[in-house]
């Protein structure tokens, strides 16, 4: 903008001076005369002196003042001065310098060229920089030095094991010779991977930080154009800036945009991508080496670069960046709560302990979200409750007082999440129910939160069966409450996952006795040349047949066994779908009172009891550990 602002006020002021030149005229605090008033002037003998210039008379009276005026085609004019004594001088007419006329020649043409120059080079990458046409070739990383990357290991939390495998490089990149006096040498360069939002980006930016060293950053994309040969131009030009200014770190973000597997894309080995990939491989370990240079890149699709990539020598090292555990968490959490006042209330290992599953952007967001809880009523510190609520909208989703149901609706949704949450409490291995709530949340009519205990890598049998029963309890409610003929279509979501649960049981996870621990997918989807290309694999027409019987056994098992439980218990049953329908939400302990058939206490503000496990790892079935957050209506219903 500041260029552009300079830019325009320069082209201002050229045009200016150019009017200015035109249109000057004398300064001089001269009287003007009427051509009447100079010949009564004359005749009088009042005028000294005159200075003809074309139509313009200048002169001086004998008193001393000065006059000018403009005269016609006169020709007694000059007898009537003779006559009378006064001095005439003719001088010739102004005519502009030889650069003014060239200026005024050529000038507007050269300016229209220098504004499309100016605009063409805005458009192909910048004025005066490494873009534009003779920049096309050149590389785009950015480099950060050490006085402008600040970020530390300190900046980095939930990743303790990541840290540890990246110190050996910033301890080599401080000290090389260390290593080099024993004949070791660094790894060329280190590959991470893990989900979004982990912090693969901060931990390599913490690895230049720590080592004081130049960054280089670029993404993936950045180096493939439309024309062939840019790519590789961009890979050597990023290596000789890097060698120039080594030890230094290449960081290359979302790699798998130029890594893909060769020989999957149209054109053979020749397309532009390919090309690119061929030019890293030659540069990161070539018959050159890169002393100094050490590269490290960052995918979440590490299962589709191409092996040559990932070999020793490039990528020596694939550093593993997870989702964090519940001490990882608890470090995220005090790194962003620095950044906001917070109240005394404030408990962070149960904020930490509730959000299984979050990455290091979801507690940003999280804290970001309680901030901007606080700051709608005007509090001066983030208290424990707008945390809670920050953590309930980023996992229920957020809530809908816009949208209002009629009370036949409002009561079919209660009775619906009253089955999930009375299901999920009574089955072994579920995990415990967190919080109902029939108050709309992005597309859902209402939510049952189950949060487990402690954050799970796998799952038994025997919790997938649970959780397929829970998943049926609402549809059942429904059903038991209201008749077959007032069954909703709220249950879409819950039938799907629960089937998706029992295929997956059968011919995934081998958890059927009768099919036995045997993979039977029926399709593979793969990439050839470019096109996507179905395989089905031969599973005969009996064996498929026994598939289908398989899950069907599971789900109807499961669906009786939710069944019997919401027939046993339907005193429960209604008291929590009226207890829904007087508060809308209820949390664990209000359920706690309903299934204990004792008076429902008051909603708390948020629980302030950890649960009873302390250390938990990541539940593979359900997102961000929101259990069964099952669906009561879905928007298409409404």
């Amino acid at each position: 903008m500041i260029k552009n602002f300079v830019l325009w006020i320069v082209i201002a002021l050229v045009l200016m001076a150019v009017f200015n030149n035109f249109g000057a005229r004398a300064t001089r605090s001269d009287a003007t005369l009427s051509y009447s008033q100079l010949i009564d002037a004359v005749k009088a003998g009042q005028v000294q002196q005159v200075a003809i210039t074309d139509n313009t008379i200048r002169g001086r009276m004998l008193a001393g003042d000065k006059f000018k005026t403009y005269i016609p085609n006169d020709p007694h004019l000059i007898d009537d001065l003779l006559a009378n004594g006064v001095e005439i001088m003719v001088q010739p007419p102004e005519e502009p310098s030889m650069l003014m006329q060239i200026f005024v020649s050529f000038g507007p043409i050269l300016l229209l060229i220098a504004v499309w120059v100016f605009f063409m080079r805005q458009m192909q990458g910048g004025v005066g920089g490494r873009g534009g046409a003779m920049g096309f070739g050149k590389s785009k990383a950015r480099m950060l030095d050490q006085d402008q990357n600040k970020v530390t290991f300190a900046d980095v939390a939930g990743c303790d094991e990541a840290k540890e495998e990246v110190e050996e490089m910033v301890d080599f990149l401080k000290d090389p010779a260390k290593y080099q006096r024993l004949g070791g040498k660094v790894p060329r360069g280190a590959l991470m991977v893990g989900p979004p939002g982990t912090g693969k980006t901060l931990l390599a930016r913490a690895i230049a930080g720590e080592a004081k060293v130049p960054f280089f950053t670029i993404s993936g994309s950045d180096f493939v154009e439309m024309f062939v040969g840019v790519g590789a131009s961009r890979v050597r030009d990023m290596f000789e800036q890097a060698k120039k200014h080594a030890p230094c770190i290449i960081f290359i973000d979302e790699i798998d945009a130029v890594g893909r597997s060769r020989g999957a894309g149209l054109g053979g080995g020749n397309d532009e991508r390919e090309q690119t990939l061929n030019q890293l491989l030659v540069e990161m370990d070539g018959f050159e080496g890169q002393e100094g240079v050490i590269v490290l890149a960052a995918t979440n699709r590490a299962d589709v670069l191409d092996k040559a990539l990932l070999r020793p020598g490039r990528f020596d090292r694939q550093v593993v960046v997870g989702l964090p555990d519940v001490r990882g968490r608890e470090q995220i959490l005090n790194v962003h709560l620095k950044k906001v006042p917070i109240g005394d209330d404030v408990r962070v290992k149960y904020i930490a302990q509730g959000t299984p599953g979050f990455s290091g952007a979801d507690l940003a967001n999280l804290v970001n979200e309680a901030a901007l809880f606080a700051a709608r009523v005007n509090k001066r510190l983030v208290s424990m409750i707008d945390l809670e609520k920050a953590k309930d909208k980023l996992i229920m989703g957020v809530e809908r007082r816009s949208m209002v149901m009629d009370e036949k609706e409002k009561r079919m949704t209660a009775y619906h999440e009253a089955g999930h949450a009375i299901v999920g409490r009574l089955v072994p291995e579920h995990d415990p129910v967190y919080k109902v709530s029939i108050m709309p949340r992005g597309r859902a009519l209402g939510v049952t939160m189950f949060l487990p205990e402690r954050d799970q890598y796998s799952a038994s049998k025997c919790k997938i069966d649970s959780m397929i029963s829970s998943l049926y309890g609402g549809r059942i409610a429904e059903q038991l409450v209201f008749g077959w003929e007032q069954v909703s279509t709220g249950a879409q979501n819950d039938i799907e996952r629960a089937t998706e649960l029992a295929r997956n049981m059968v011919t995934k996870w081998g958890l059927s006795q009768r099919l036995g621990p045997l993979t039977y997918s029926e399709e593979e989807g793969e990439i050839f040349l470019g096109r996507s290309v179905t395989q089905h694999k031969s599973v005969a027409e009996e064996t498929a047949h026994t598939i289908d019987e398989e899950i069907r056994s599971i789900i109807d098992r499961n669906y009786e066994r939710a069944e019997k439980i919401l027939k046993d218990n339907m005193d429960i049953l209604n008291t929590m779908a009226e207890a829904l329908m007087k508060y809308e939400t209820i949390d664990k302990y209000q359920i706690d009172d309903l299934m204990e058939r004792k008076p429902v206490r008051e909603p708390k503000g948020w629980d302030d009891t950890p649960p009873a496990s302390g250390d938990v790892e990541v539940d593979p079935w359900q997102k961000k550990g929101a259990g069964d957050s099952s669906v009561g209506g879905v928007a298409e219903q409404g």
